[in-house]
């Protein structure tokens, strides 16, 4: 299940209008929440308040296989609607198989004005956790700069980074604070990212095809004729069966000026698009009601997303196909193949 702070950090981005899901970075997200789910250990407490819309607290505490825990605190400048465990469904609980739909330019927010002056001021989000007994500090700044710009500072303090150098390449904990840029417009995403500690600079981009949805579009009448039906956003013309939707394609390019390394990645997705049958369609139809026939719905398909990715210097490629099969019901399956050592992997989850 996801963490509370992550649960909040959705609520933030959800509330600001920012998509997290057009990053190159998320590319593989509805594959991932089936096969790559992690498996907790032990046994873990975990107590979360909101005292109000703005200011959020989070406690928890590990029984087994030793005993630890953590204090977090984090701070929005908007209102948040953090429901309670009652109230909160437990869908967005959970890494799950999802459609996404159509990505937008996101919108920024309304101006406001006080006495001839703007009094409006840029939304952030503050986090801060601290485990203990190590001290280890945790911490996150967020804000958005434009309706298109986004930056982020993550940091990691921690008082055992004062290790031998062996020590540090074996990946144990060390102190580190990371700067990332992200830019939206909808239709081409881009990342740029720098690590301090092993001086990583990196770039990610992701491309959109096909129309952006826009928000202003007047909405479909299902009871106009096909011929003067205005045509919905990204519906293909009619090709006699297949699946229907969108293709993104992206890349990832980082290098390391103190480790003498580098890399690079390109991916491709397509997802099938949202289901958008309004719900009185998907009743039975009654002798009062008019023919079928009369409505032009959308083409019935499954939420299906596949994806690609290829690492050229590890000569790895990996291939998945996600599919939801009934209401309650999501599988995929993935293939890895490196092309160096013949070496492969088939995965299969539901």
């Amino acid at each position: 299940m996801h963490p509370f702070a992550s649960y909040v950090l959705r609520s933030y981005y959800r509330a600001t209008g920012w998509n997290e899901d057009n990053l190159y970075a998320n590319l593989t997200r509805s594959s991932n929440a089936i096969l790559d789910f992690s498996v907790p250990r032990g046994l873990h407490l975990s107590i979360s308040k909101a005292p109000n819309g703005l200011f959020n607290t989070s406690y928890s505490m590990n029984a087994m296989p030793s005993l630890n825990g953590s204090v977090g605190y984090i701070f929005t400048s908007c209102n948040l609607d953090v429901k309670s465990s009652g109230s909160v469904r437990f869908k967005d609980m959970v890494e799950r198989f999802k459609v996404y739909h159509q990505p937008r330019r996101p919108e920024g927010k309304e101006e406001e004005w006080l006495a001839g002056e703007r009094s409006d001021t840029r939304d952030y989000l503050l986090y801060g956790r601290l485990y203990l007994p190590t001290g280890r500090l945790d911490a996150l700044y967020s804000t958005r700069l434009s309706p298109t710009l986004q930056a982020l500072v993550a940091a990691i303090s921690d008082p055992r980074s004062s290790l031998s150098s062996e020590k540090r390449s074996r990946g144990d904990n060390v102190s580190n604070v990371m700067f990332s840029l992200q830019h939206d417009i909808g239709k081409w995403c881009s990342e740029y990212t720098y690590s301090a500690e092993d001086g990583m600079w990196g770039m990610r981009v992701l491309h959109n095809f096909g129309r952006l949805r826009n928000p202003t579009e007047p909405p479909e009448d299902l009871n106009s004729s096909p011929g003067t039906r205005p045509k919905r956003v990204d519906e293909e013309e009619a090709t006699g069966g297949g699946l229907k939707g969108r293709v993104s394609a992206g890349a990832e390019f980082y290098i390391s000026a103190k480790e003498r390394s580098a890399g690079v990645s390109t991916g491709i997705r397509f997802t099938t698009l949202p289901d958008a049958t309004p719900p009185s369609l998907q009743l039975p139809q009654s002798s009062s009601s008019p023919p079928a026939q009369s409505f032009r719905s959308p083409p019935s398909q499954p939420p299906t997303t596949i994806t690609a990715l290829f690492n050229p210097m590890m000569g790895h490629i990996s291939a998945a196909y996600a599919a939801r099969v009934s209401r309650d019901l999501s599988m995929c399956s993935r293939f890895d193949f490196n092309v160096y050592s013949y070496d492969s992997e088939w995965t299969m989850g539901a």
